[in-house]
């Protein structure tokens, strides 16, 4: 059986993605895999104010190892000074 819920994770990353580390992870659970998906750039963007140079969203399942900053399901933005 797999898991009951997914969850975002916010990663922030320096080195251009190489060197990530989970900085926040959202409360909303979502169901299905494709439902976390829909939903991360929406999180990205309402959390882009985290104080690394790259972040990334990353859907997990609730109470899993985490996966790799490098895993196909997660979406990435690039900080831009001001």
């Amino acid at each position: 059986m797999g898991p009951a819920a997914y969850v975002i994770a916010i990663l922030g990353c320096a080195d251009g993605g190489a060197s990530c580390q989970t900085v926040a992870t959202m409360s909303a659970r979502y169901e299905s895999p494709a439902q976390c998906a829909a939903a991360r750039e929406s999180v990205l963007d309402a959390n882009s104010d985290l104080d690394f140079p790259t972040l990334v969203a990353e859907c997990r399942a609730s109470g899993a190892t985490p996966a790799s900053a490098k895993s196909t399901n997660q979406s990435q933005t690039n900080a831009v000074a001001a």
